[in-house]
């Protein structure tokens, strides 16, 4: 350890303790997504949802969370970190509270909206006070502890979900945030470090920019909710598509020539900041992706309850534990693009080892597969982390997290939505390929769909009766769908191994005159510490 790094005092126990709040509502947050995706049916049930407007339950809190996140920053800079944390987790308190006591789909959705928006804002604040609150010797251990928060919410909580699903009732859904979220609001103000507050910052908000942002990520979150069902040729699905767009090129002009941005889009011209952009997003497909298609498969293939899902994905979740150590153990001896290389690659090989699996895959199957993939993301998730974030100048810390997570998010959103495309796409293909070969006797496509060989030879001639056909369609669409799975897995091994080709742009130069977080850190504490000298050498 250099004496520089030495030099800097260590963070004192309650400002460990307040970071630790912080992620407490970072995994509230992402927690909530997953339990409530568990039971859509069961909500939909109680208040009378028809089923076109129940995917919005989940689409309102996604939209409003893309919203928020890129306005973090500004947000911090008017309220402070700790401030505008106390807020975040106060509203998504109060927001989980309203959806519980929601008796009609209007209430819920717009409680969902604000649960979206402030759970929006938890997120890049954590990854920010990694880099805010701790001296740079102890930023590997602050984004392991992070970095598992983020990653282990959404592996556990389909178990979560689905207990909670079948033992109380669905506001207990909502209601398991108020206690945590009460205590997360009343303890960080007396933890975290005071700083300054800055409202006039309000004054300079550029309202027709955060017009532009919010109908970019709107349209693109609805675009790609509709687009993998009516097609992303669709009249409606382009239009939405080219609004985003256009609505973004406009923004970025709009941001680029502004005194006070809302977006600070500038960062992205640093190499290691964009490529770090770059990973986040690679991460997201692969990370998100593969969470949402486990369930897919063990639910409409192997037929497997919710909480029967989320015991089988715990493996993940257990595997990212266990390297969490031995990655913040590295982070600070090998270089990070060497780990982000190893980490990108062994995640692929989990992807691609599932995109193999058989339809009567099971927890022994999926076993090794998911090890794999829970090892490869800590070292995806870290040290890409300290290559977009570590050397920034500490002003552009709070904005460049927002867009560092939020490229995360928009990775997952695009990668679901790829998903979908293939599963909706290719699932009749593949229907028809199947019952085509067993039309004509093949006996592999049999076996394929778990039909018994002799039942295939001995079948008496002629087109099959109705009983032949309503015993073997629901095999043909479980094989079809599992088929189809695979290719889904295959398409997230690809996107993951083009972030090895991004990795050989992770070189960062520093711009002239402004000095990375660790090295302005280092060089307050050294002022400080002279400072103190020169007073104490004072003759009294």
């Amino acid at each position: 350890m250099s004496s520089q790094s030495a030099s800097q005092p260590t963070p004192a126990v309650a400002t460990w303790l307040g970071f630790l709040l912080m992620c407490l509502g970072m995994f509230m947050a992402i927690l909530d997504i997953q339990v409530v995706a568990t039971s859509l049916p069961t909500i939909q049930d109680a208040l009378g949802i028809s089923p076109e407007a129940m995917s919005w339950i989940q689409t309102a809190y996604l939209i409003a969370e893309v919203i928020a996140i890129p306005l973090t920053g500004l947000l911090t800079r008017v309220f402070s970190l700790r401030w505008l944390f106390v807020g975040a987790v106060g509203l998504f308190t109060l927001a989980s509270f309203g959806c519980a006591l929601s008796a009609s789909f209007g209430m819920l959705l717009s409680f969902r909206v604000l649960q979206g928006f402030s759970g929006g804002l938890l997120i890049p604040a954590v990854f920010s006070a990694v880099f805010l609150l701790f001296p740079s010797r102890l930023h590997a251990v602050a984004t392991t502890i992070a970095g598992v928060v983020a990653v282990l919410a959404p592996t556990i909580g389909p178990v979560v979900g689905g207990y909670i699903t079948d033992t109380w009732s669905w506001p207990w859904l909502f209601l398991i945030n108020v206690a945590p979220g009460i205590v997360a609001a009343s303890a960080t103000p007396r933890l975290l470090p005071r700083q300054p507050t800055d409202f006039a910052e309000l004054s300079k908000l550029d309202l027709p920019a955060l017009a532009l942002l919010a109908l970019s990520l709107t349209s693109l979150e609805i675009g790609l909710k509709q687009a993998p069902e009516r097609g992303w040729l669709s009249p409606n699905c382009l239009a939405l598509l080219v609004l985003s767009g256009s609505s973004l090129v406009l923004l970025v002009q709009r941001t680029l020539l502004s005194e006070h941005p809302i977006v600070r889009f500038g960062s992205l011209r640093r190499r290691g900041f964009a490529a770090g952009c770059g990973l986040s997003f690679c991460l997201g497909v692969g990370l998100f992706g593969s969470v949402y298609l486990m369930p897919v498969f063990l639910a409409f293939v192997r037929r497997h309850s919710a909480f029967e899902i989320g015991t089988i994905m715990l493996v993940t979740g257990v595997a990212q534990l266990l390297a969490a150590p031995c990655v913040t153990l590295l982070e600070s001896r090998v270089d990070a693009r060497v780990l982000s290389a190893f980490g990108f690659t062994l995640f692929a090989a989990g992807l691609a080892m599932s995109a193999f699996q058989p339809r009567t895959a099971d927890y022994a199957e999926m076993f090794g597969p998911q090890v794999i993939r829970g090892i490869g993301i800590m070292f995806c998730l870290l040290p890409p982390t300290r290559i977009a974030l570590g050397d920034l100048p500490q002003a552009e810390v709070a904005d460049a997290s927002a867009l560092f997570n939020l490229m995360r998010n928009l990775g997952g959103a695009i990668g679901i939505a790829l998903i979908d495309t293939i599963i909706y796409g290719r699932v009749s293909i593949h229907a028809t390929d199947l019952r085509d070969r067993l039309i004509a006797g093949d006996v592999t496509a049999a076996k394929a769909i778990g039909l018994p060989p002799e039942l295939l030879l001995h079948r008496p001639p002629g087109p099959p009766d109705a009983a032949t056909i309503a015993y073997v369609r629901p095999l043909v669409e479980k094989a079809s769908l599992a088929l189809c799975v695979n290719e889904a897995w295959a398409l997230l091994a690809g996107v993951s191994l083009f972030a090895l080709l991004i990795l050989l742009f992770a070189r960062e130069r520093e711009v002239a005159g402004e000095a990375p977080v660790s090295i302005a850190l280092e060089s307050r504490h050294a002022a400080a510490s002279r400072r103190l000298d020169q007073l104490g050498s004072r003759p009294r």
